[in-house]
């Protein structure tokens, strides 16, 4: 299942994460793939808010991962650019996956081998015709619950 939306703000792809929020549960793994400054970070942003998380968002690039501990379930962050190259298995992956918080995991494609079944995935697509801040997110649901959430975020109205 596949659904698409704009957004032409920062707030607004803030704004379905924070709404998206809402539905997660621990073992939630969310995919973020797309262009870098498309705004990956900036949906992390919104989420980390519904979640009721106080501290500041960073991307997690030289990190890779951040945890962050202090909203109703824990978030768990990764940028795993600079795992193109592969190690994504030393990272343990496999222990956040199946942990106590939810996963959101950029550039998911350099640790494709070790993602659960279920997931959502968003592609953010970059559109700089249409103006600096124009996104179109693309929302895939692998699984029905995460087929149920896309349609309690963006309406039924969304193809």
């Amino acid at each position: 299942m596949k659904n698409t939306v704009t957004v032409d703000s920062a707030e607004q792809t803030m704004q379905i994460g924070e709404k998206l929020a809402q539905f997660l549960q621990p073992q939630d793994l969310i995919l973020l793939d797309g262009d870098l400054g498309a705004g990956k970070t900036t949906f992390t942003k919104g989420l980390a808010k519904g979640l009721g998380i106080q501290r500041p968002i960073k991307s997690p690039t030289f990190t890779i991962i951040r945890e962050y501990q202090d909203g109703r379930i824990p978030l768990y962050h990764m940028d795993v650019y600079r795992l193109e190259e592969g190690g994504g298995d030393d990272l343990g992956l496999e222990e956040y996956f199946n942990g106590d918080g939810v996963n959101v995991v950029e550039w998911s494609k350099f640790v494709a081998d070790e993602l659960p079944s279920k997931y959502l995935r968003i592609i953010f697509h970059r559109d700089d015709a249409q103006g600096d801040n124009v996104r179109t997110l693309t929302f895939e649901a692998q699984g029905d619950r995460f087929s149920k959430m896309i349609n309690e975020v963006l309406g039924e109205s969304n193809e």
